[in-house]
């Protein structure tokens, strides 16, 4: 791929980064990665991973720290996790994170004009979720009153390893992990809501739904996502008329680029060119 230097982030900047922690809902916090330079820095959303029960806000503090020195003004957010807080809490807290951020990100010398968004694992389930029904009033559930009517749409989302169905991943951790099997059943409580809350379901079922263009990053050796997830929303995304692509690193594990090496440094130089390819061509649309 060669290098794309957009007029509003250069892949292959370096600055310096201050990060802190600030709450944008009561009792729910982020980890705010901010760029010190001149800005205004286009902005980002992280939704971490683990099981839909487990993790906090630093869980992919290497790859944020990696974007946001690049130019990225990042908000990594924590959320409302089962057994007290089934589904569909985690998705109505990111979409409610989103708009927030949408609100707030020039109080950190950030823009939201394309904002974007990262999830990993579980996180990519949520963030997928909330960006392809922005205004689904289940997921839009928390009222905002500072800007009622902003949505939760997204420009872009990078997907690492993500969970983009989450009932065919619960089958398939039925002969592959209990744990996983567990995780799933407290956030879910259902099969049904499985199906719901399902990115891929979305597509199939043709409802009605926005497409960010999206990058997935996944490991050929991944034992806690099949292969035959992304393969099969790379289709059915493309299919619904969406711009898409998976990115393989052959022999990764799952979470591969949430630890340094070679894989996770070609994982975020790539992460990085797609961010600028998408902010070049929607500031060439202006």
């Amino acid at each position: 791929m060669q290098r794309v230097k957009s007029r509003v982030y250069d892949a292959e900047a370096q600055y310096e980064i201050k990060s802190f922690d600030i709450e944008y809902r009561e009792g729910l916090m982020a980890r705010v990665y901010q760029p010190q330079g001149e800005g205004p820095f286009p902005a980002m959303i992280d939704v971490h991973g683990g099981a839909w029960n487990f993790g906090s806000r630093l869980n992919n503090e290497l790859m944020d720290t990696s974007l946001a020195a690049s130019g990225l003004l990042v908000v990594a957010v924590d959320f409302r996790m089962p057994p007290e807080n089934p589904f569909p809490a985690q998705t109505v807290d990111v979409n409610y994170a989103i708009r927030w951020l949408k609100k707030h990100a020039a109080d950190y010398n950030g823009n939201a004009r394309h904002l974007g968004g990262l999830g990993s694992s579980s996180g990519g389930q949520s963030i997928m979720l909330a960006a392809m029904r922005p205004r689904d009033p289940l997921y839009r559930a928390i009222r905002f009153p500072e800007a009622p009517r902003t949505d939760a749409s997204l420009s872009w989302v990078l997907a690492c390893w993500g969970v983009l169905d989450p009932y065919a991943r619960y089958m398939y951790a039925k002969e592959a992990s209990e744990r996983l099997v567990q995780a799933t059943e407290t956030y879910f409580v259902t099969e049904d809501n499985m199906k719901l809350g399902n990115p891929q379901y979305i597509l199939e079922r043709g409802d009605e739904t926005s497409l960010p263009h999206v990058l997935i990053t996944q490991g050929t050796d991944d034992d806690n996502v099949p292969l035959s997830i992304p393969t099969r929303f790379e289709e059915a995304y493309r299919a619904a008329g969406g711009s898409i692509r998976v990115e393989w690193f052959e022999g990764e594990p799952h979470a591969f680029a949430s630890k340094p090496g070679p894989a996770s440094d070609r994982a975020l130089k790539l992460m990085k060119e797609f961010v600028a390819g998408e902010l070049e061509a929607h500031a060439a649309r202006r």
